[in-house]
């Protein structure tokens, strides 16, 4: 395969990222690499995405070989559905996950049923092939628990459910920064060359739960955070403005889809009554109904939505 790859994006810190084009799309996730004593990739994004990850280590000047720590925040797809892939091709790595997630990507099968449930004829391209990952190569991580991969770098794990239940928030003290998966929400870069900063937050199925995003959203607030690093897409320094906007549309998810789900409709009305939401503010902000951005906006309202219906069926 031909591989077109995004020069990797050197933020500071020894940090960058490596463009993981998930759906075909640049901008969309990505994998962050420590270049540490120990070289540390937070998120593998799917299969498709592991040439990206091999072009970007090569341009950062390392090869599989020289990755030790892998890290995933959560086991959906988008995020750790190349996992099993990326472990077969680095040698010397472990694969860190949560306790409620390690089963999942051992035998990925009930995770690769569900996400075929919902894209049908586009599952192969976007997530083939779904690899296991070898139990005796993995380690799991949760609350409290640490991984020092550098003499005065110790990645510090949190449990951070509301996006999912098997959810890990990864603090880095050297930037004060936290990867955050999906449990801050989704920031959109398209929207970076028109001087605004959107976020909103995510909540697909099938553990979402905004009770407790809001808690763990709380407990970012209080880290008095320098960065977050998002796993859709990229880092901002404007922690307490993502995590506003975060909680503010949050309730406004929940409430839509309430008013929704009352009046009889399902998951394709509560988008569409969000987009409404959604377009009017970014109206106000100077972006036409017509931008590329609401290529991802629309399918990130469909999953959401469909979060939120799973939601309130089983409350």
């Amino acid at each position: 395969m031909q591989v077109y790859a995004r020069k990797p994006m050197k933020l500071h810190h020894d940090i960058s990222l490596i463009d993981g084009f998930d759906f075909g799309v640049s901008g969309r996730t990505g994998a962050y690499v420590i270049e540490a004593d120990q070289l540390t990739i937070v998120e593998t994004g799917p299969s498709p995405s592991v040439p990206y990850i091999k072009k970007g280590l090569e341009a950062l000047g390392y090869s599989f070989a020289d990755v030790k720590h892998i890290i995933v925040t959560h086991v959906h797809l988008d995020h750790a559905g190349g996992a099993g892939r990326l472990l077969e091709c680095c040698p010397h790595a472990t694969l860190y996950v949560h306790p409620r997630g390690k089963r999942h990507l051992a035998e990925p099968n009930k995770l690769a049923a569900g996400a075929r449930a919902i894209y049908g004829e586009r599952f192969s391209e976007l997530y083939d092939p779904i690899v296991p990952a070898a139990e005796e190569r993995m380690v799991e991580k949760t609350e409290g628990d640490t991984l020092q991969i550098a003499e005065e770098r110790i990645l510090e794990f949190w449990d951070t459910p509301g996006h999912a239940r098997h959810h890990l928030g990864i603090y880095d003290p050297v930037s004060n920064g936290m990867f955050t998966g999906d449990t801050a929400g989704i920031q959109y870069e398209q929207l970076f060359p028109h001087g605004v900063n959107f976020f909103l937050p995510s909540t697909s199925p099938n553990h979402f739960d905004p009770a407790a995003m809001k808690k763990s959203l709380q407990r970012f607030r209080e880290k008095q955070l320098d960065y977050i690093y998002f796993g859709h897409f990229g880092e901002t320094d404007l922690v307490e403005e993502a995590l506003k906007q975060a909680e503010s549309w949050l309730d406004i998810f929940v409430k839509e889809a309430e008013a929704a789900v009352a009046e009889g409709q399902g998951y394709d009305e509560i988008a569409e009554r969000l987009l409404v939401y959604v377009q009017s503010e970014l109206r106000e902000q100077g972006i036409d109904d017509a931008h590329e951005v609401y290529q991802m906006i629309h399918v990130d309202l469909q999953l959401s939505a469909l979060g939120m219906v799973d939601y309130l069926q089983k409350k």
